[in-house]
């Protein structure tokens, strides 16, 4: 009798889009389902583990979370990616489904490809890869161009090439989806969620299904068993590196042209108690907004508080909560990651957030 796969769902999406509040939600509401969680994140503090760690859900403990944080899963699936999960395959309680949720500077599809490693594919199937969008950053132009003037451009000179890395980046994460989930709709009136639509519609040649979120809410029955087996799909996914190579191959040009992060950098800052979060938040925006900052997330000490302060941002729109008690065994101090691209200058981005924390 064959063994029955065990079905793994990807989810990715941009930096902030919502992709740990959706999980966080799908693990509250699984059914009963007993999940296994691999976690990989940009930058050296595991955030989003932590904050799923505290989320207290029986059907997925602290020994259900993975956490890759020695660099974008994409880039190391061989490395990291592949030994996780021969390791949680071999355990003697099997998880009913695995949760992937990539670095939101990821390409899902060398994810997904590893999928067909042999030891790997007669064990486990991509259910489905699921495409996390902030509606609202796309709304506010994060990912629109002026198509006019880049056409206008390119007509003078054929040599320039204006898809900026986070463009590209969009585009590949949506081309690799099964599910879009366009996350954040509350923040939109119809019109500009019929503007969204039709923006994310038009980034990708493949029309995967696409649904509307508030607050990361997605039924569990939508985002475990979508029944896709993904891996089997992969060449009709490729990512733009992907397609280059092949258009540089076929030239008969011999060019090594790979995906790298070299376009965004990130640091860990860790900062004393925080006595006024409120204010420290207030002097974070204009910061954010100076140095472009893409994602901002992290824990504050806040003084008097038993509980973690957690803060996340995305461009100005910043959101806190109290998660979870601090522990005997950990220190109190503000751990704040600060992701932005490569440009930027880190002495000034570091200077300005410690003067916003006071």
């Amino acid at each position: 009798m064959l063994q029955q796969k065990i079905p793994a769902t990807v989810i990715t999406g941009f930096l902030g889009a919502g992709k740990t509040t959706i999980i966080r939600n799908m693990l509250m509401n699984a059914g009963g389902k007993k999940i296994a969680l691999i976690i990989n994140e940009f930058g050296d503090l595991g955030v989003d583990g932590d904050v799923l760690k505290g989320c207290g859900a029986d059907n997925c403990t602290e020994d259900d979370i993975i956490e890759l944080t020695n660099g974008c899963i994409c880039c190391t699936v061989a490395d990291d990616f592949v030994p996780t999960m021969l390791k949680l395959l071999e355990r003697d309680v099997k998880p009913d489904h695995i949760v992937i949720e990539t670095s939101g500077l990821a390409l899902p599809q060398p994810l997904v490809a590893a999928f067909n490693w042999p030891d790997i594919r007669t064990r486990v199937t991509v259910d489905g890869v699921v495409t996390v969008v902030d509606s609202a950053a796309v709304a506010a132009g994060r990912f629109a161009d002026d198509h006019d003037a880049v056409a206008a451009q390119r007509a003078e000179d054929d040599n320039l090439d204006h898809e900026s890395p986070i463009e590209e980046l969009f585009e590949d994460q949506l081309t690799c989806a099964d599910l879009i989930v366009l996350n954040k709709t509350d923040l939109l009136d119809a019109a500009g969620i019929a503007a969204v639509r039709a923006e994310v519609t038009g980034r990708t040649s493949r029309k995967p299904s696409m649904i509307e979120a508030k607050n990361g809410e997605v039924p569990s029955l939508v985002l475990l068993g979508i029944g896709a087996s993904t891996e089997d799909d992969i060449e009709n996914r490729k990512s733009h590196h992907e397609l280059e190579h092949e258009a540089l191959h076929a030239s008969g040009e011999d060019h090594d042209h790979h995906h790298d992060h070299d376009e965004f950098e990130s640091f860990v800052l860790k900062l004393g108690a925080i006595k006024d979060a409120s204010d420290f938040i207030d002097r974070l925006k204009p910061v954010i907004e100076k140095h472009d900052i893409l994602r901002l997330k992290g824990f504050i000490d806040v003084p008097g508080k038993p509980m973690r302060l957690v803060v996340q941002a995305v461009g100005t729109r910043i959101e806190t909560y109290f998660d979870r008690p601090w522990t005997s065994a950990e220190k109190r101090e503000t751990r704040i990651v600060v992701i932005g691209l490569h440009e930027w200058d880190f002495g000034a981005v570091v200077e300005d957030v410690q003067a916003a924390a006071g």
